[in-house]
């Protein structure tokens, strides 16, 4: 069984900070891509940030320069920092990962549960 469990959503006031984790665990073989989307009510789900298995990273416009997405292997925990946050930057953040499970039956996205990030003065 693969889990990804998200924390570090909050209200945060516009040009605050906020850096979301999402750790994986369960029986894992090799996680691939991680990543963030978001969906604002309204609108339709965008993909905020993604990295690969060894780090090459890639943002949508609206949050580069502000977003800084990391990962940490050794913990299977991937990481989302945002500064400079506006209120166009509130929505349910959801993570993902591209996971091999540890009999290598299966190769899969896995979701997070989401966590709301507000921003609002």
């Amino acid at each position: 069984q693969v889990q990804l469990v998200e924390s570090g959503g909050g209200l945060v006031q516009p040009g605050g900070s906020l850096r979301l984790s999402c750790a994986a665990s369960g029986s894992i073989f090799r996680v691939y891509d991680m990543g963030w989307y978001r969906q604002a009510p309204g609108k339709q789900r965008e993909l905020v940030a993604t990295i690969s298995r060894g780090g090459t990273t890639n943002y949508t416009n609206s949050v580069k320069g502000r977003f800084t997405i990391s990962r940490d292997n050794a913990k299977i925990t991937g990481y989302l920092q945002m500064n400079s946050l506006n209120l166009e930057d509130t929505a349910v953040y959801l993570c993902y990962a591209d996971i091999t499970n540890a009999d290598l039956t299966t190769r899969r996205i896995y979701w997070g549960q989401g966590t709301q990030v507000t921003v609002s003065s």
